[in-house]
């Protein structure tokens, strides 16, 4: 430390240059700090904006609320999804598939007044349905139809119209 002193006095125009570099550095340490102090003032401004959100509520309250309702979300989209279960379970039990054949009950009538029509469901269950139209009235049959198949005999159109109805798929 010492000769370094002495070599300073020896050497004044040395002297002169370290102080003006020691001045620069103070210097740019100022502008670096100015800087950092704008920069951090901004990210203040911007922090504080962001946790005050609208109405003077914090970030927490809103974050809080936005949870709350994705919780019911997904407490509604789970609701949802078991009826849709519910629904795809009974929708078996309806009639879904149909048949219908209209003919002529007698050869001497025309315009073929009479039909058959056939209702069934998933699984093939359901009934079919004969209305026959006579010069003296309309008679209506009903048959039970379980798995595609009735224990009563079936007319032709009554077959046909079963038929029909089974094209139809789930």
């Amino acid at each position: 430390m010492t000769q370094i002193a002495n070599y300073l006095q020896a050497n004044p125009e040395m002297t002169v240059v370290l102080f003006m570099i020691l001045f620069a550095l103070v210097i740019l340490c100022l502008v670096l700090l100015f800087i950092n102090i704008v920069n951090i003032a901004g990210l203040k401004k911007r922090y504080n904006y962001f946790m005050k959100g609208k109405d003077g509520e914090s970030l927490e309250d809103i974050l809080e609320k936005m949870l709350d309702s994705i919780n019911k979300l997904v407490e509604s989209n789970n609701m949802n999804v078991d009826n849709i279960t519910k629904l795809n379970d009974q929708i078996k039990f309806s009639f879904q598939k149909m048949g219908v054949v209209k003919y002529d009950a007698l050869d001497e009538a025309g315009g073929k007044m009479s039909f058959t029509i056939s209702m069934l469901n998933a699984r093939n269950d359901g009934y079919v349905l004969n209305a026959v139209h006579t010069r003296d009235g309309c008679y209506t049959y009903l048959k039970e139809i379980v798995d595609g198949k009735c224990v009563i005999p079936l007319s032709d159109e009554e077959i046909e119209a079963i038929q029909q109805a089974m094209v139809f798929q789930d």
